[in-house]
């Protein structure tokens, strides 16, 4: 059973590369407590994924709380005709619809960075490049073959792969050595790079939106604990003190 144990725990990081395609992932760095940067990322939900995938399990008035936007902005800039602050964040388009027109239904996004992870995320809106061979026209190096267009492309722009040949005996192989932009959207890759970070930190606190308040009362919590381990410890003293 140990020997099991051991074997897992030395494919694991094997496996999760494998399940990027080989590729190395960059550091989100996201940072629940940048407000600034959560409201951004909700704005660039809500006008580039929530038109075909849903947060179901947020409501657009506990976003606009947590993220200290108000009500009235929120309503006007962020919420669809048929939308109520209280409602949760679906989308209007029926499951079958989306089979049939996309091929399959785009999966709700809710916890999408607790199951795939925040450096997923942000590695993959950066990776696309064009695949001709795609109904698309694109692919994703660290998804591949993904039926999710480059919805973001007006922004970034398109790459495509970027290869070196190596030499094998009397063979030369080419070998994807990463990404080049070939046509300029409307930010440069440092902007580009921005909005995917913003993007990551919303889709992130979307997986547990109560984190940085838990994270606060579990400070307290301890703190109460430690001051309560005085005279816990005291007591316990006084009571001891006349067993031998």
């Amino acid at each position: 059973m140990k020997k099991l144990i051991s074997i897992c725990l030395l494919l694991l990081p094997t496996m999760a590369f494998a399940n990027t395609g080989g590729v190395h992932l960059d550091h989100a760095d996201v940072d629940l407590a940048d407000k600034p940067s959560l409201q951004r990322g909700a704005k660039i939900f809500v006008n580039y994924c929530l038109s075909c995938h849903s947060a179901s399990f947020a409501r657009f008035s506990g976003v606009a709380k947590d993220l200290d936007i108000p009500e009235d902005v929120m309503s006007k800039n962020m919420l669809f005709v048929s939308d109520k602050i209280g409602s949760n964040m679906d989308i209007a388009m029926k499951a079958e619809d989306a089979e049939k027109w996309l091929g399959k239904n785009p999966p709700d996004l809710s916890v999408i960075a607790r199951s795939r992870g925040a450096d997923w995320i942000y590695t993959f809106l950066n990776s696309y490049y064009l695949d001709p061979s795609r109904s698309t026209g694109v692919n994703n190096r660290v998804f591949d073959k993904t039926a999710m267009p480059h919805v973001l492309w007006e922004l970034q722009g398109w790459q495509k792969l970027a290869y070196t040949e190596e030499h094998h005996g009397e063979e030369n192989k080419k070998v994807i050595t990463g990404l080049k932009l070939v046509s300029p959207g409307k930010m440069n890759e440092e902007s580009y790079r921005q909005v995917t970070h913003d993007l990551t930190n919303f889709l992130t606190y979307l997986g547990e939106p109560a984190l940085m308040v838990r994270k606060k009362v579990g400070f307290w919590v301890i703190l109460f604990l430690l001051i309560l381990l005085i005279p816990a410890y005291k007591l316990k003293k006084e009571y001891w003190k006349d067993v031998k």
